[in-house]
């Protein structure tokens, strides 16, 4: 055990971790490794692979996953916003690059090759985005002379613009429903809340009328005689099959007949051979994190933490309760995986550094060295003034 009264780095941030958070998302990856046994040995003999490729790919991914998630929960709010900032460009470039070189899958250039690794960077716009847009707006409350609401919007344009254009409508929504409930939680006017979802019902509109796969999508799920529905159809039929407890391990037919039973379909997956109950399992470890993190940051004063806790929380439960009600036909099918549960390297890794910034930002820090703050007196790192008012944060980037 680590001793509360050691100075280590390791014991600052073990006394100080959200170990509730941080133990539910190991429970995830953990029911992500079992279901990945379950739902990919199908998938990899339909392609002529070895029946565990894609269980030995989804480790291989997992590994590096968690060692991203914990080393971004050791930094401050300071080197976490310094690093949204770093990614976040070398995200936006490497999505602009992917325009060019991209390689075309269903109508949509989305992954990148680096070093022989395939790589979706749009994945990793998303929580660096939620980071910056949670600094202006808090600057924005901080200051209120500075555009700091105007950067933002632009910061959104920008990122929504690269991700229409590969097109990956299910990430701009997603992007933009995080960045509308920032702007709600800053103080937004109701003419803003008409006016943003004007411009969402026309940018829907626009993609239904302009782009013949989300069209297709749209009308499908309007009415299910007008095209193929046979993959959304038999997830459904999944949960019906499974009832409850599942009809065991292996015993599943589903995997068999989906070619994205792995990835976007995999709840489906745990709903025939685990059944029912493991799903709303995984659905209240979800929820347990997102609601856990918005209680922190509804008690946290500092606004830029309170705002990145908002947003990467929502960002995770919106992420996940798409894929889950896409499932369902709850909604027209997005390519939108299920945090740490579905197959996919470019996700799990940039939710873990989601994950690990929210980790970060939650942790019980003094208010006076949130920002790693330089001490007042020699030995007093990190101890309030001794009024005990909490000291400023600072604005410096």
């Amino acid at each position: 055990m680590v001793s509360r009264v050691e100075r280590t780095p390791l014991a600052a941030w073990w006394w100080t971790i959200d170990r509730f958070s941080l133990l539910a998302l190991g429970a995830i990856m953990l029911g992500g490794i079992v279901l990945s046994l379950a739902a990919s040995p199908p998938v990899a003999a339909r392609l002529g692979l070895d029946g565990f490729y894609f269980v030995h790919r989804h480790l291989l991914f997992l590994a590096p996953a968690i060692a991203v998630m914990l080393a971004v929960s050791f930094l401050s709010p300071r080197q976490i916003r310094r690093l949204a900032l770093v990614v976040f460009i070398i995200s936006m470039a490497l999505v602009v690059v992917t325009l060019f070189v991209g390689a075309e899958v269903k109508g949509a250039r989305r992954w990148i090759v680096l070093a022989g690794v395939n790589i979706q960077p749009s994945e990793f716009l998303k929580p660096s985005f939620v980071v910056l847009s949670a600094w202006l707006f808090a600057e924005s409350a901080r200051k209120p002379d500075m555009p700091a609401t105007t950067f933002s919007l632009m910061l959104l344009l920008g990122a929504v613009g690269v991700l229409v254009l590969q097109p990956d409508f299910g990430q701009t929504m997603l992007i933009a429903l995080v960045w509308g409930a920032l702007f709600f939680m800053a103080g937004m006017r109701l003419v803003w809340v008409a006016g943003l979802g004007g411009a969402a019902v026309l940018g829907l509109f626009a993609a239904y009328t302009t782009i013949p796969h989300v069209a297709r999508r749209i009308k499908r799920f309007l009415d299910p005689a007008s095209g193929d529905t046979f993959q959304v159809d038999a997830a459904v039929e999944s949960f019906f099959r499974g009832g409850w407890f599942g009809q065991g391990p292996g015993e599943g037919t589903v995997k068999r007949i989906l070619p994205d039973s792995h990835a976007d379909f995999v709840f489906a997956v745990a709903a025939e051979e685990f059944g029912i109950v493991l799903c709303l399992i995984l659905v209240l470890l979800f929820a347990f994190i997102v609601l856990r993190a918005l209680g922190k940051a509804m008690r946290n004063e500092d606004p830029f933490s309170r705002f990145s806790i908002a947003g990467l929380a929502i960002l995770f439960g919106a992420q996940s309760a798409i894929n889950m009600a896409v499932n369902l036909a709850l909604i027209p099918a997005k390519g939108m995986t299920l945090p740490f549960i579905s197959y996919g390297g470019s996700s799990m890794i940039s939710l873990a550094y989601g994950m690990g910034m929210l980790l970060a930002f939650t942790r019980e820090r003094p208010r006076a060295a949130l920002l790693q703050a330089p001490p007042r007196h020699p030995g007093t790192a990190g101890v309030p003034p001794p009024d005990g008012r909490a000291a400023p944060s600072g604005s410096a980037f």
